[in-house]
């Protein structure tokens, strides 16, 4: 059965690890909405600007830097997602803290390699 992801950090640029990542969950068939700067569409996954209240996320793949995802602790949490994976660079103790409180589980890896392996 496949589950939404969320990537959170979408960018429309395409030599962007966020937009790579689209486009190879899309080939994998995994439902993907995304969240970024700039509104647009990539692999016909619709990017929003806004926080928007996706339901039944199981994954949330980040893009941003731990700085950038403060403003999004809430929001992120408010998904109960089953899963956070933190791709190289955004590493974050401070949000692994409020994940475990809420007991969604999380890892350091790279979505991309993830899916190429099968292990996504």
């Amino acid at each position: 059965m496949k589950k939404k992801t969320l990537v959170l950090g979408a960018s429309l640029k395409p030599n962007r690890y966020s937009n790579l990542a689209i486009n190879r969950l899309v080939r994998h068939e995994q439902p993907t909405v995304a969240i970024g700067l700039r509104e647009g569409n990539v692999a016909g996954v619709e990017i929003k600007t806004e926080k928007y209240p996706f339901e039944d996320i199981d994954t949330i793949t980040l893009y941003l830097n731990a700085k950038r995802q403060q403003e999004y602790y809430d929001y992120i949490l408010s998904l109960s997602p089953e899963r956070v994976i933190f791709n190289p660079g955004t590493e974050n103790p401070d949000l692994y803290d409020l994940l475990k409180k809420k007991g969604i589980y999380f890892e350091n890896a790279c979505t991309l390699v993830m899916l190429s392996s099968q292990q996504y």
